[in-house]
Parts: structure tokens; sequence; C-alpha cells
């Protein structure tokens, strides 16, 4: 049964990718037929992110009222309807309206599925959930491209997604008795030891005073902006920076991507034998490896293997620390904490590469590798500092 279950969330994870590239592949077809300005964009992005953070805030008390399997059920099916709706949008304002359903939709499937996993499952888990994520993510620009290739265009597409979304959205709400028969089995377990007391949930507002949590929050914010700053920014950086054509340059962010879900995928492996601790210290290794390989006056394929091991040693730093979160910060305040994380990781993904945007125009391309070392320090500075908490409080 708990192998079953397993299975469900891991394709919530795919449902939670679907959304989050199909926007940016249909941009270029969406902007030209409606007459939007190309920058128009960063406002249905940042209206998605806004909506996400807002959700992972209030998960807490959502899943605290209507238990983790409806909130990821009716989530899912929030972010299908998203991907309806957009389909007939005819202007911004639908665009915007849309991203509504999406943002709170994904905030809350992100918080609902990554504390389960924390509470019930092993790190190996974790780290292939967010495996999961990845195929979510590389599925969706290849069903807009079938769309966008044929006369079904970017509309096509998103109709598209919205079936395969629909698809998981039957499966969350079909399996929600497997989530009760397993909360049953895992009581009746339980029954006769202490372990059966879980103590009553923590509420968002009592965690964030805990300065703990406040520097975990540093740690997402840090690691996401690396991510999409390379995800957003990389193909800019070997263009401007490196000469390459812009099909390479694509070709070579690609392998990033690759770098990225490899390092969960090996993450998952590796934890059977290391603790997630030294799996995220291993991984900052070869994260500072490559910031120094983008220094260098090396070869073009030096930089493409630098992007392709920031992808390795930071995909996975998020899996480990979201399940990581029970023992940092205690069972009783792990939702809330992760609702917390997840916030933070946003507010990265949100602020950091539109703030390095504003760098590349005022500056050049070139400050990629120095924006790079900055949060890199600030993530070990951050990782540091939080081993220290813990060490303070015996949880290390």
């Amino acid at each position: 049964m708990a192998t079953l279950l397993l299975i469900v969330i891991y394709i919530l994870f795919i449902a939670l990718g679907i959304p989050d590239s199909l926007f940016g592949t249909a941009w270029p077809a969406i902007y030209p037929e409606l007459s939007l300005p190309v920058s128009s964009a960063s406002v249905v992005t940042s209206c998605i992110i806004g909506c996400s953070i807002l959700s992972s805030l209030f998960a807490e008390k959502v899943i605290r009222r209507f238990g983790t399997a409806w909130t990821a059920a009716v989530s899912t099916g929030m972010t299908a309807v998203g991907l309806l709706v957009l389909s007939y949008s005819q202007n911004l304002w639908w665009f915007c309206l849309c991203a509504i359903p999406l943002g709170l939709g994904a905030g809350a499937i992100d918080t609902a599925m990554n504390n389960y996993v924390a509470l019930h499952y092993g790190a190996m888990q974790m780290s292939f959930l967010h495996c999961f994520y990845g195929v979510g993510v590389s599925i969706s620009p290849y069903l807009m491209s079938l769309m966008l290739e044929g006369s079904g265009g970017w509309r096509g597409g998103y109709r598209l997604a919205f079936w395969v979304q629909g698809a998981i959205t039957l499966i969350a709400f079909l399996s929600v008795p497997l989530w009760t028969r397993r909360r049953a089995v895992a009581s009746e377990s339980a029954a006769d030891t202490d372990e059966s007391k879980v103590p009553a949930s923590l509420s968002t507002r009592d965690v964030v005073k805990d300065p703990a949590v406040r520097t975990a929050w540093l740690i997402f914010i840090a690691s996401c902006g690396i991510e999409y700053i390379c995800g957003s920014w990389g193909a800019t950086f070997l263009v401007c920076v490196k000469g390459l054509t812009v099909d390479s340059a694509a070709a070579c962010i690609t392998f990033y991507y690759i770098g990225m879900t490899l390092g969960r995928f090996l993450s998952g492996l590796l934890t059977a034998r290391w603790t997630p601790w030294r799996v995220i210290g291993i991984g900052q290794i070869a994260v500072a490896a490559a910031v120094l390989l983008l220094f260098l006056p090396l070869p073009t394929v030096a930089a493409t293997v630098a992007l392709f091991l920031i992808g390795l040693g930071n995909g996975p730093l998020y899996p480990n620390m979201m399940y990581l979160t029970p023992q940092n910060f205690g069972v009783a305040a792990s939702q809330a904490v992760v609702g917390t994380q997840v916030s933070a990781a946003y507010v990265g993904i949100l602020v950091l590469p539109v703030g390095f945007s504003l760098l590349v125009q005022w500056v050049g391309a070139e400050t990629m590798p120095f924006a790079l070392v900055l949060l890199f320090a600030v993530l070990v500075g951050a990782i540091l500092l939080l081993r220290r908490y813990l060490r303070a409080r015996g949880r290390v």
C-alpha cells in the first residue's frame, strides 16, 4: 500500500512540473498573436509565483483542515482548470486571471507532497520525487512542440496539457481512499507506542519566530536563485560571453537540466549509504568547482561542463533540505516550516532572476559568474549557520 501511494505521489509531482515550463515554450507564439509586448511575460510569471507564495504560506491551515489527499487532488484540479481556461485567453488580463489557479494549486501541491514524503518515506524517495518534477517540466515543452508544429498552435498545446493534467487529477481523486487506508494502517501499527501521540501542528506564525527557520529560508532563496539564473540566463551568457550561436547555446543548456535531474537521481541512490547532509556537502563542492570554471579563460566546452556541474551539485539540495525538515525542526512544526520554505524558494525564483536581468542590462552578461559566487557564498554561509543552530539544539 505504501508503495502504491508513493507512485501516486510521484504522478502528482509530474503534474506540478507540467505547467512550469509550458508558458515559456508557448510565449514566442502567444505574444505576436495577441499583440502583446514580449516583456509582458514577466507579468504573468510574477502573478503565478506570487499566488504560489501565498498558497504555500497558508497550505498548513488548509492541509490541517482538509487533509493531504483532498488538498492535493483539488489543487491538481485547479491547475488543470487554469490550463484549459488559458487556452481560450484573448488578452493579458485573462492570462493573469488564469495565473491564480495555476499558482495557488502549485504552491499547495508542492507543500503538501514535500511534507508528506518527509514524514512517511526516506531521503531516497524524496530525491526521486523531485526527479519526477523533472519529468513534468520535460513533458510539457514536448507536448507544446507537437501542437506548434501542427495546426493546433499554442492553444492546442495548452488543451493537450489540460487532458494530461485532467487524467492526473482523476488519479488524485480516485486515490483519496488509499490515503485514508494508509493512515488507518499507520495508526493501528503505532497504537501502543508513544509515537502514536503526535503533537499538534504548529502554526506558520509560530515557526517564523525561529531564527533557524529564517536561516533555512536563505538556503532555499540562494539555491533557487542559482538554479533559475543558470536556467534563464545561461544561454545568454554562452552567446554573449563565450561566442556560441543561439541554437548551440540552447543545446548546451539542455546539459544543465540533465545535470540537475541526474543530481537528484544520484542523490536518491547516495542517501541509501550517506546522510542527506553529506550529499548536500558533496553537491556544494561540485558547485564551487563549477563556478571557478566559469571564471577561467578556457574553451567554451568548459562553460558547458560548468553549467552541468552546477545542476548536478545544486539539484540535490532542495529535496534533501525538505526531507530534513522534520528532523531539523520537529514533526509538529514540519508542515508549517515546509510551507515557509516553499515560499522562500518561490521568492528566490521570482526576485533573483529579475534582479540579475537588471544587472545584465546595466553591465552585461559577463557578470553571471560574479552573481553566482555571491549567491554561493550566501548559500554556504546559511548552511553553516543552520548547522550551528541545529547542533546547539542536539538535532545534528
